[in-house]
C-alpha cells in the first residue's frame, strides 16, 4: 500500500489546452503563457477587446449624457439659489417689520419664551418655512386683537420652469392670475370674547378667569364688510372672496384714482375711511392691494354652521423687487395703520340702527337661503329613507308569495305605474 509521502513528492499536473476544432473560432489576439496555472481540463478565457471600454466606444455614444448631466447640474444650482434667495427676502422683510410688531404685540414669533433681543439681530428665527415659496409668522398679546397671522408668498425661483409656465398661462387666460410676491396678514378681533379666546395655563388662572377680564373695556364693534381695494385687484377679489361679493363698489373723492371702496353702506365708508388711512394709501401706491374688514367667510358657505360670523381684518401688500430693508418704507405706514385698526373699529364702528338693520338683513337673507337649501336636503333624505323602507316591506311581502301570486302582484304594480304615467302626461297636456 502506497504511503502519502509518495504523493507529496509528485509534480503538480500541467494544464492541458484543447484548441478549438475550427481554427477560425480562436481569436487572433489570444495568447497562452506556458506557466499559467488553471485547473486540469479548464478552458482558457482569452482577454479580448470586449473588456477594453475605451476601444469599443467613442464620444458620440455619450451625447445624451453630455446634455442631461449638465442640465441636471444647472437645475440643482438654480434650485439651491432660488431657495436661498426666497429665504433671504423673507428674512429681510421680518427684519424690517419685527420692531413694529414688537411695539404692538407682547409676543412675536412661534417661540413665546423669546424676545426680539434674544435673536441677536437675526430675526429669521421668527419665521417658519411652510414651503420653499411661503413663510409664515405669528404675533399675539394685544388689546382688541386676539392674534395676527402673517404670510409671505414669493416666486417659485427654485423651479423656474413652473414659474415661466404659470406666467405664460396668465397671459393666455384671464382666470389664471400671474405669479406675484405678496405679504398677507390677518388680524382676528376679540369682539368681546376675551374670556373664550385667551388660553388658561394653570388652575390658578382658571379660578381667577372671571375677575381677570371683568374690568376690561368692551372690545366689540358692529359687524360689516368693508374694503379699500386697488382697482387692478377688484375683479379677482370678487371672484375669489364670498364676503366681498356682498358689497357695492364705489369711488371716493378722498381716495387716489387707482383705489376704490367696497362697502355695504355709505355710513360705514365715512366712518372707516380716515385721513390717516388715505395718507398711508398714497405712500404705499401700487404696492397696496387691499384692506378688508369682514365678519363673513372667504368661501361661500354651503351649510348654515359655516356662516358663523368671525370678525377679521386683512391686508395684502406687494413685496418690492429689492432685498434691502429700506425698500419697505413706503408700505410701513399702511402696515402700522393695519395693526392699529382694531382700536379704531372698537372706538368708532358703532353705526346707526338703520344701517345695522340693513347689514343684518343681508346676513339673514343669506342665512335664509342656506336654511332653505338645508331643509331641502333633509326633505330629500327623508324621501329616500321612506322609499327605502317601502321597498324593504315590498320585497319581504313578495318573498312570502307563491310564483302565481308574485306574477299577479307584479302585474298590478305595472298597471299602477302605467296609470300614474298617463295622469302625468294628461296634466302636462
Amino acid at each position: 500500500m502506497a504511503d502519502f509521502a509518495d504523493f507529496a513528492s509528485a509534480p503538480s499536473p500541467s494544464p492541458i489546452y484543447n484548441p478549438p476544432s475550427d481554427s477560425s473560432d480562436a481569436p487572433a489576439t489570444a495568447s497562452f503563457p506556458e506557466h499559467d496555472t488553471l485547473p486540469t481540463g479548464a478552458a482558457k478565457i482569452p482577454y479580448t477587446k470586449w473588456y477594453r471600454v475605451w476601444e469599443r466606444t467613442s464620444p458620440r455614444d455619450f451625447y445624451a449624457e453630455a446634455i442631461i448631466i449638465p442640465f441636471i447640474f444647472v437645475l440643482a444650482l438654480v434650485h439651491i439659489w432660488g431657495r436661498r434667495k426666497n429665504k433671504r427676502k423673507a428674512s429681510v422683510w421680518i427684519a424690517a417689520h419685527a420692531p413694529t410688531l414688537e411695539r404692538e404685540f407682547a409676543s412675536v414669533g412661534f417661540d413665546k419664551r423669546k424676545q426680539l433681543a434674544d435673536y441677536g439681530g437675526d430675526f429669521s428665527g421668527l419665521l417658519k418655512e411652510k414651503s420653499a415659496q411661503e413663510y409664515v409668522t405669528y404675533a399675539t398679546g394685544r388689546q382688541n386683537a386676539a392674534f395676527v397671522d402673517l404670510k409671505i408668498k414669493l416666486f417659485k425661483r427654485y423651479n423656474p420652469i413652473t414659474l415661466v409656465v404659470e406666467t405664460a398661462l396668465s397671459f393666455l387666460f384671464e382666470t389664471i392670475r400671474p405669479p406675484k410676491e405678496v405679504m398677507e396678514a390677518t388680524i382676528y378681533a376679540f369682539d368681546g370674547k376675551e374670556k373664550d379666546l385667551v388660553p388658561v395655563r394653570s388652575k390658578a388662572e382658571l379660578d381667577t378667569k372671571d375677575s381677570r377680564f371683568k374690568g376690561l373695556p368692551n372690545s366689540g364693534f358692529d359687524a360689516c364688510v368693508w374694503a379699500v381695494v386697488h382697482k387692478e385687484q377688484m375683479k379677482g377679489l370678487r371672484d375669489e372672496r364670498y364676503d366681498v361679493s356682498l358689497t357695492a363698489t364705489k369711488d371716493h373723492k378722498n381716495l387716489p384714482q387707482w383705489a376704490s371702496v367696497m362697502s355695504e353702506s355709505a355710513e360705514v365708508t365715512e366712518t372707516l375711511l380716515t385721513k390717516d388711512l388715505v395718507e398711508a394709501l398714497e405712500k404705499a401706491g401700487d404696492a397696496f392691494e387691499y384692506l378688508i374688514v369682514t365678519d363673513q367667510p372667504v368661501d361661500k358657505p354651503a351649510k348654515l354652521n359655516e356662516a358663523t360670523p368671525r370678525k377679521r381684518i386683512i391686508v395684502s401688500l406687494r413685496l418690492p423687487s429689492s432685498i434691502h430693508a429700506s425698500a419697505y418704507q413706503p408700505t410701513m405706514p399702511i402696515f402700522e395703520y393695519f395693526l392699529k385698526l382694531p382700536d379704531t373699529l372698537v372706538a368708532t364702528a358703532h353705526f346707526r340702527g338703520e344701517v345695522t338693520r340693513k347689514i343684518r338683513a343681508t346676513r339673514e337673507e343669506e342665512s335664509r337661503k342656506l336654511r332653505k337649501a338645508d331643509e331641502g336636503e333633509k326633505a330629500e333624505e327623508r324621501r329616500l329613507e321612506a322609499e327605502k323602507k317601502k321597498k324593504e316591506i315590498r320585497d319581504t311581502r313578495l318573498k312570502g308569495l307563491s310564483a302565481e301570486e308574485q306574477r299577479k302582484f307584479l302585474e298590478r304594480e305595472r298597471e299602477k305605474g302605467q296609470k300614474k304615467q298617463e295622469k302625468k302626461m294628461s296634466r302636462k297636456a
